[in-house]
């Protein structure tokens, strides 16, 4: 059974699916930082939106 796209709970907007490169996209632009930030940010602490945006403000050079 393939996932719905349409249908969204609020599981599915607070992670950030790693294997869809939009979402990945979608949230570096959100955020201002690259695509491979938002890859390592996601390796250190998983795929919680609001722990990557955490991540990465505290981490800005």
């Amino acid at each position: 059974m393939s996932d719905n796209k349409h249908q969204k709970a609020a599981r599915d907007r607070n992670q950030v699916a790693v294997g869809e490169s939009y979402e990945v996209d979608y949230i570096a632009t959100e955020l201002g930082v690259s695509r491979h930030e938002v890859e390592a940010a996601i390796e250190k602490v998983g795929n919680s939106r609001e722990e990557i945006s955490k991540y990465l403000k505290n981490n800005k050079k």
